[in-house]
């Protein structure tokens, strides 16, 4: 994520919390998070296929995604999160 964006960086984590909060209420479960996020990257590949936008623009639509799909378990840093999206796991 470029640095020049520390508002998104906090924007994330804040949503991330939100969510995790809801899974932790009962409110909202872990599938119903990966379902929602994999209806959300499905639509963004889908709108990016008419577009052209290099792969590294198509990276940064998706990772927002990406990253709110691992936002139901353990509180992380940005760094951490960020680290495992570019890992893969």
């Amino acid at each position: 994520m470029n640095t020049a964006n520390p508002q998104l960086e906090g924007l994330y984590l804040a949503i991330s919390a939100l969510i995790r909060r809801m899974i932790e209420k009962g409110l909202f479960e872990p599938d119903d998070l990966h379902q929602a996020m994999a209806e959300a990257r499905k639509v963004a590949e889908e709108d990016m296929q008419s577009s052209s936008l290099s792969d590294a623009n198509q990276k940064a639509v998706l990772f927002p995604i990406d990253l709110l799909d691992k936002a139901d378990g353990n509180i992380e840093t940005f760094r951490m999160l960020a680290r495992r999206i570019a890992k893969g796991q």
